[in-house]
């Protein structure tokens, strides 16, 4: 199987740190990947990569089948091509009803004057979509008094009504209770079946539930990759990541 993206030997100093060291990656399409590491890793400046926000000093990143080279590539063109990107915080348009913020998301709705008109089946996806996101019954709720929770899903929603093909998810777990944690889970495996979904998450079980490959970055390259037991028991994770149980240095010596 041909990797959707491909980076290769990419580099980003900023005044002198290295944020990203000569990391290599790949995601197939579809595929469910996981990055984890410490703060400072490059965990967001590789996102920023992808998307166009921050260009690299060295190496490619190519995407799709025609290899497209992203870092000639504006964030527009980017995000035209297929490349969504979730933020940490939810973005939700806080005044506007839920079904208001998805129809302005969906493709067959980016031109304002369709939105307004609400055409039918613009209408039939803003319902959809709403449902495939928990949020079936809240189209006429104000996005500003739903939980935290429901505006995470429903940013998620209006991603994904982008129809990209990657999909980079910051912390999507951050802040949700353990029944909101349950059902994003099941909403980004979901979303995989059909998509390439990058999740860059600090919860371990959140990490443990979906169930997938996960990168391990550390000082801005690749340190570790496989299943989460298999990057958990690599002592280099352990040291720099996870960190060892009390007592476990006395029983090392």
């Amino acid at each position: 199987m041909s990797a959707l993206l491909e980076v290769s030997g990419v580099s980003k100093t900023f005044d002198g740190f290295r944020a990203i060291d000569n990391l290599s990656f790949s995601i197939n399409e579809p595929e469910l990947r996981a990055i984890i590491g410490p703060n400072g890793a490059g965990k967001t400046t590789f996102m920023d990569l992808v998307t166009g926000k921050t260009r690299p000093d060295t190496g490619t990143i190519r995407y799709g089948e025609l290899s497209r080279d992203l870092t000639r590539m504006s964030e527009a063109q980017i995000a035209r091509a297929g490349i969504g990107r979730k933020f940490q915080k939810p973005t939700v348009f806080e005044d506007q009803s839920v079904g208001e913020n998805l129809a302005m998301a969906l493709r067959a709705a980016r031109n304002p004057l369709t939105v307004l008109l609400r055409r039918p089946d613009t209408e039939a996806g803003v319902t959809e979509m709403a449902a495939r996101v928990g949020l079936g019954g809240q189209l006429a709720t104000k996005a500003g008094i739903l939980s935290h929770g429901q505006k995470q899903w429903l940013e998620i929603g209006m991603l994904l009504a982008q129809e990209p093909r990657l999909l980079l998810v910051d912390e999507p777990a951050a802040g949700m209770t353990s029944a909101e944690r349950e059902r994003t889970t099941e909403m980004l495996v979901e979303a995989a079946k059909t998509h390439a979904v990058v999740v860059i998450e600090h919860d371990m079980e959140f990490v443990r539930r979906l169930n997938c490959r996960v990168t391990v970055l550390h000082e801005g390259r690749s340190l570790a990759e496989g299943s989460l037991d298999h990057v958990c028991a690599d002592p280099r994770v352990i040291d720099v990541y996870l960190g060892r149980p009390e007592g476990a240095e006395a029983a090392d010596a």
